[in-house]
């Protein structure tokens, strides 16, 4: 749910890694299965060919098979898969419009025989590419018993027009201003303006990517091609795209898996805050129920809070080097930047305390080297799609949030913190001010309601979640009558991605959405915490 994407680690390996295309980071996870040499595909329901092996239409919709999405780096889980394009029109309110090109992967299943339900795949940002996230969904076993559908959401990488700002990343990466202060804000407006005139000089209707056309393109595609019934799993934002699918189009939907929940009803600064209190806590806790850590480090959450409020009073500057590049970078941070930087480094819980106690010592070099690392990977350059995040946090977000509303949950979450810090959420820095350059309309009030089914629904999250909290779980849950939900212990945003016990009930819901299998979760193990000297 966020304007700055966070690295997410191995589950065996428990280390930072390097981050992969878009701003999110690499997202790796344990590979469980791999397909054997003479698995059968999956057949359209309809006329009984592999799925993606056919055109087919849903009113003005069209799926024609074809080569590949392109992707920002090669996957090699795409290799098998039957592709194609879905066109649809760009704006469904304005008949004989201008029309888009989605780009469609589908990964074979493993098994010999697969069910005839295929599994389809909602991305993170807002903002990702699902097509690039495939590497995850195979590594993790999904399409074990069934086909994978990737399919790029409007305004991605690999979907035509692909919506993307290399300018905004590139402010981003400029780790040596002051991250909440006024200043950055007005620069963070002009990048973002700009962003939005190159996209409206090109003719796109930036008022069309936004939930409710991404989900009437799912539900279009689903039609096209042939498939009676699908599965959705959805990670982080993708869980918020997926409530609202749920909600519009729940014809053809078999079950629903969210990891990583972001309510629509919620969506906005006041909930970030909320969130990132609650994984901090939850992490805070971890390292003093450990002796070795809760001896070196006492009180974490008193040594943080402090520190936020001296980094605030008086910033302070440093130099560092990050991989692949020996030029010094200059680093600033003050109490926003350290709030941010703690929300990205819950998935590298081991080293939170050691770093935050070498940092209450006077040596910012281990966060200022995370800190840069993580903002100013090339690769992270031109990847992530500005127009269709931007078109969500200003049509959807900011017209039901006032900045008001923002600082109070900031107020309810820190009250000792400085206003500055408050104002501005962790992840979600000026949002309003870039909603104020962005111009679109809003969505109608319907796209905050809260979504009532009775599908069965596996909601997960992770305890040291600190991007959307494990809370919003059991928020959304309240209104889904066969919700499962589960709390994956000692994980961070987004748990199919870093567990291999979550990779498992997620996999088993798809199998028997009445009964996952849970018990996984009875043998896990908190981290060891980094000790220093």
């Amino acid at each position: 749910m966020t304007r700055h994407h966070a690295p997410r680690r191995r589950r065996t390996v428990r280390r930072l890694l390097a981050p992969s295309a878009g701003m999110a980071a690499g997202l790796l996870a344990t590979g469980l299965l791999a397909a054997p040499a003479h698995a059968q595909p999956s057949p359209d329901t309809t006329s009984g060919a592999p799925i993606g092996t056919v055109a087919g239409t849903a009113g003005d919709a069209r799926y024609e098979p074809g080569p590949c999405p392109k992707t920002a780096e090669p996957i090699e889980a795409l290799k098998e898969a039957r592709c194609g394009t879905l066109t649809v029109p760009e704006n469904r309110t304005k008949p004989r419009g201008k029309t888009i090109e989605l780009g469609v992967a589908i990964v074979p299943a493993a098994a010999a025989t697969p069910k005839p339900d295929p599994i389809v795949w909602l991305a993170g940002g807002p903002g990702d590419d699902s097509v690039g996230e495939a590497k995850m969904a195979i590594d993790g076993g999904l399409n074990r018993d069934r086909d994978v559908i990737f399919m790029s959401q409007r305004g991605t990488y690999s979907a035509d027009p692909a919506l993307l700002c290399p300018n905004i990343d590139e402010f981003n990466a400029r780790v040596g201003l002051a991250f909440d202060a006024p200043s950055t804000g007005r620069l963070s407006a002009e990048a973002t303006k700009a962003c939005r005139d190159k996209l409206a000089g090109t003719g796109a209707d930036l008022s069309a990517y936004n939930d409710t056309e991404s989900a009437a393109d799912y539900a279009d595609l689903r039609t096209a091609l042939g498939v009676e019934q699908w599965n959705v799993f959805g990670i982080s934002y993708g869980t918020d795209l997926a409530l609202i699918y749920m909600r519009l189009h729940p014809e053809g939907l078999r079950s629903v898996g969210i990891d990583g929940i972001l309510p629509p009803s919620k969506a906005g600064s006041a909930v970030a805050w909320s969130g990132f209190r609650q994984g901090v806590n939850g992490l805070f806790k971890a390292c003093a129920a450990q002796p070795a850590c809760n001896e070196r480090y006492p009180n974490l959450p008193a040594t943080f809070e402090k520190l936020v409020r001296d980094l605030e009073a008086k910033p302070v500057t440093t130099t560092v080097t990050v991989p692949g590049d020996d030029k010094p970078v200059k680093v600033v941070l003050d109490g926003g930047a350290l709030v941010t930087w703690l929300a990205t480094a819950t998935h590298v819980a081991e080293g939170v305390p050691r770093s935050l106690d070498e940092l209450a010592n006077g040596n910012p070099q281990r966060i200022a080297q995370q800190w840069a690392g993580w903002r100013t990977n090339p690769k992270a350059i031109g990847v992530a799609s500005h127009g269709l995040a931007h078109g969500i946090f200003c049509s959807e977000w900011t017209p039901y949030e006032s900045k008001d509303a923002a600082i109070q949950g900031g107020q309810a979450a820190y009250p000792s913190f400085p206003r500055s810090v408050q104002a501005q959420a962790p992840q979600l820095p000026f949002l309003h001010e870039a909603c104020d350059v962005w111009k679109v309309p809003p969505a109608a009030p319907s796209i905050r309601d809260v979504t009532r089914s009775d599908l069965p629904t596996l909601v997960v999250s992770g305890a040291f979640d600190a991007q959307t909290g494990a809370d919003n779980g059991t928020y959304v849950a309240r209104t889904l009558s066969k919700a499962k939900v589960v709390t994956v212990p000692y994980e961070p945003h987004v748990v199919f991605a870093t567990s291999k016990c979550a990779q498992e009930i997620t996999v088993s819901f798809f199998d028997t959405p009445d009964a996952p299998k849970t018990e996984c979760l009875k043998s896990l193990e908190a981290p060891e915490f980094e000790i220093g000297s």
